[in-house]
């Protein structure tokens, strides 16, 4: 066994126990808090209320402009907070961790928690339809329902979810806790940048908060749907292996295999033994063929091996045997 740091990028001998995650009274209590709190936000924004207000506050303040050293450096940052890049840092990370653990549940759990997040952010976004920092057109207003696609702020819905499935997959308290805090500073930073470039309003990054930790708060209720999906994978993938590894039959004269020589006397119970060709100077056993076409029977002690011995130079020639003479 390896004792060095490099053993832990070693293949687990078997999947190891991990204890799933439950819908605890805590985790119940955090979930509905959490959706109080995510539909306070989307009816502040529908009555046009203070909260609107403070968008538009914010947005005329133009942050951007006013520490204009940072705008460098966080258009790289809000990066962390795109779909596409941080899905497949996140699903390579957690597809080796599939194949150390011999499960398929970190690559499954990304899966669910990724469509899970398109249907909910993405029909509240067309559904409100609500018009960015950019493109709005009357101050003070909502700009709800124009056409837009803004609210809530997918870069920060995606942030909390893909950094946070980290903490939701650790093995252990003290990784938790540390993925926990890291994807908490990820998801914060990401929100905040998007309200410094102005691509989003406060309300957006708000609600895009709540929409992600809704999801993760209620990943427990899909661990079932997960446990079936695993099995029923892996049962495809062995047929599929097993049909590939089959022998063709492609015959021997297009380039196929050529069966095995069946040696005498191992023939199966039941199987007529292979034939002997009858060559010249061969006697069958049942009968030999005249010319005249008609089929006589053998005697058994007249039968004679497939080939006569040559006599040796200067051998005797038999008493009853006439010599050869010419003409």
């Amino acid at each position: 066994m390896r004792t060095d740091i490099f053993a832990r990028l070693d293949r687990e001998p078997e999947p190891p126990k991990i204890e799933i995650p439950r819908m605890s009274r805590t985790r119940t209590a955090l979930f509905g808090g959490t959706l109080a709190f995510y539909l306070a936000i989307v009816v502040a924004v529908l009555a046009t209320s203070w909260l609107v207000t403070l968008d538009w506050k914010v947005m005329l303040f133009r942050p951007y402009q006013q520490w204009p050293d940072l705008h460098a450096f966080l258009d790289y940052f809000v990066v962390l907070g795109q779909r596409g890049p941080t899905a497949v840092m996140i699903a390579a990370w957690l597809g080796w961790r599939s194949w150390r653990q011999h499960t398929l549940r970190p690559l499954l759990a990304l899966g669910t928690a990724l469509l899970l997040l398109n249907v909910t952010v993405g029909a509240v976004k067309l559904g409100l339809g609500r018009l960015g920092p950019h493109y709005a057109t009357q101050i003070g207003s909502a700009e709800l329902f124009a056409g837009g696609d803004i609210f809530p702020s997918g870069h920060t819905a995606n942030a909390v979810v893909t950094w946070g499935i980290l903490a939701y997959l650790a093995t252990t308290p003290r990784a938790r806790r540390y993925l926990s805090v890291l994807s908490a500073v990820v998801a914060l930073g990401v929100g905040a940048t998007t309200v410094y470039l102005g691509t989003h309003w406060l309300s957006d990054v708000l609600l895009g908060w709540a929409a992600g930790l809704l999801i993760l708060l209620g990943m427990p209720w899909f661990e079932p749907l997960i446990g079936h999906a695993e099995p029923a994978i892996l049962a495809v993938r062995d047929r599929w292996l097993n049909g590939r590894r089959r022998i063709p039959t492609t015959p021997v004269a297009a380039g196929g295999p050529r069966p095995a020589p069946v040696p005498q006397g191992a023939a199966a119970e039941g199987e007529e033994p292979p034939r002997e060709s009858i060559g010249a100077g061969h006697t069958s056993r049942v009968g030999t063929v005249r010319n005249t076409g008609q089929l006589t029977q053998s005697r058994p002690h007249a039968v004679r091996s497939e080939r006569t011995p040559t006599a040796p130079a200067g051998s005797r020639r038999p008493p009853n045997s006439r010599p050869v003479t010419g003409g």
